[in-house]
């Protein structure tokens, strides 16, 4: 079973980690953000849109303009911007059946199911994207030691980072 983000849930993320490294050093670009994490240059404007919308990001208009966070990275949580993205985490579907569970009020597996969910909101919840931006600083520089592989099979790291 896997359990991942869609592209606007993915993307969303991969922006915010960008802007999040260059808090407090000036606005990104659109395109900068793009080319850091390999997110298509025509898609993410909707995406950047959004997060303006839902108050995560600001943007400033003009040749000095760019995105910047709304308010401190440690702030803003991994959480927040995946149910902007993506909308809210919640038990609200059977996954035996992928519909609304049919077995009176509730199927066998909904209990732990829900429980699962709610244990992987707050640990989303308890992430913020000051800890990410650092994390991404260190993967960057190479100073993250992997002892087991994370994925069955190998992942390059895309995009072109600047350096700070």
């Amino acid at each position: 079973m896997q359990i991942a983000l869609g592209n606007k849930g993915d993307y969303a993320v991969r922006a915010m980690i960008e802007v999040a490294r260059w808090y407090g050093n000036g606005r990104r670009k659109s395109r900068q953000v793009a080319t850091a994490m390999d997110i298509p240059e025509r898609y993410l404007p909707q995406i950047l849109a959004l997060l303006v919308r839902e108050g995560l990001l600001n943007a400033t208009a003009g040749p000095d303009g760019g995105y910047e966070l709304a308010r401190p990275p440690e702030e803003i949580t991994l959480l927040a911007v995946i149910e902007a993205a993506e909308g809210p985490i919640a038990a609200d579907q059977c996954f035996l059946r992928g519909g609304p569970c049919e077995w009176e009020d509730t199927c066998p597996a909904h209990r732990p199911w829900a429980r699962a969910q709610e244990a992987l909101a707050q640990q989303l919840g308890r992430t913020t994207f000051k800890e990410l931006a650092a994390e991404d600083t260190r993967i960057q520089a190479g100073k993250v030691v992997i002892r087991e592989p994370l994925h069955q099979v190998p992942v390059q790291r895309r995009g072109k980072r600047d350096a700070l």
